[in-house]
């Protein structure tokens, strides 16, 4: 029994050291053990922590997979093709990492549904609704630049039809559309600079508006299908009388919806991965100069014999 107690004594001493520098106890309670959310939560609160897991997935597949990526345009695809056949569980990681992507588009789509279902946008959440929208654009981009690295067909022309969107922006769009290429056609510069954005930008932002998101919903609080504000009724001690701790309740609650999502998700990976698409199989090989480049080209002072080069 003194063991025991001598134990928590030392654990004690221990986190009370740690709290006198970096007051980690302070934060687990503000934010999961004395984080009072409403008792109402129902089915459709789930996509949030769903879009949490994924998050964590998505990052950590990413960065094995960055370890045998080569993002060149001669090496892109078959470096691909070597993460697949060759690297140990290479498969895995790829299929977990491209359902991942699909998986989290779908849990943000459901989770928008819910906020605008229940009014989640409105006073005094606005902000939080205005974080998650960056969010959903910076997953956008994010998505788009992680097709285009495995460098396939379906990778070179989509980039084509996006990037082209940027031309037919007025006065700048063709500057502004050979600037986002990093060249006059899509290239090797592209791709360096997709990967670049890929794994390194993107990811950086959209971690810094996860936080900032789960910032404001924690400084107003969650809204809830009645509608009801728990802080408006509290306690002698302060605490909502309509609502509950986030830790243990809703860890626990949340816990069974990330166990059935990881088996549709787990089902995906080993029986669908590719859901019929083939968006890899094909190697991009050289690239037709349109007359649209071909123009590009002439217009900056690029001779016709240099462009009949390129073209064969």
């Amino acid at each position: 029994m003194s063991n025991a107690v001598n134990e928590q004594v030392k654990k004690n001493s221990f986190m009370s050291w740690i709290d006198a520098r970096l007051p980690v106890t302070q934060a687990v309670q503000k934010h999961m053990t004395k984080y009072y959310a409403p008792k109402n939560f129902n089915f459709w609160y789930v996509f949030g922590v769903l879009a949490l897991v994924v998050l964590v997935n998505q990052l950590l597949t990413g960065i094995w997979l960055t370890m045998n990526y080569v993002p060149s345009a001669d090496a892109a695809f078959a470096s691909v093709e070597y993460i697949m056949r060759d690297v140990d569980f290479g498969w895995m990681l790829r299929y977990m990492h491209s359902t991942g992507a699909s998986a989290f588009l779908v849990v943000v789509y459901l989770h928008m549904f819910r906020g605008l279902m229940y009014g989640s946008y409105q006073k005094p959440r606005e902000l939080i609704w205005i974080f998650g929208m960056t969010i959903y654009l910076v997953l956008m981009a994010e998505g788009f630049m992680g097709y285009v690295l495995p460098w396939g067909q379906m990778s070179y022309w989509g980039a084509n039809v996006i990037v082209s969107l940027f031309g037919a922006i007025p006065f700048v769009g063709e500057d502004l559309m050979v600037w986002i290429q990093g060249d006059y056609l899509i290239s090797g510069a592209t791709l360096n600079r997709f990967f670049a954005l890929h794994v390194v930008a993107l990811p950086l932002v959209l971690i810094a508006l996860v936080v900032l998101h789960l910032l404001a919903l924690h400084e107003v609080g969650s809204n809830n299908p009645d509608g009801i504000e728990i802080k408006a009724n509290k306690d002698e001690n302060g605490i909502p009388r309509d609502g509950i701790p986030f830790h243990p309740y809703y860890t626990v609650h949340d816990l069974v919806g990330v166990v059935v999502f990881l088996f549709v998700f787990a089902f995906v990976i080993f029986f669908m991965p590719e859901m019929g698409g083939y968006s890899w199989s094909t190697p991009t090989s050289k690239k037709p100069i349109t007359s649209r480049h071909r123009n590009i080209l002439l217009r900056s002072g690029i001779s016709p014999p240099s462009i009949q080069c390129l073209e064969r």
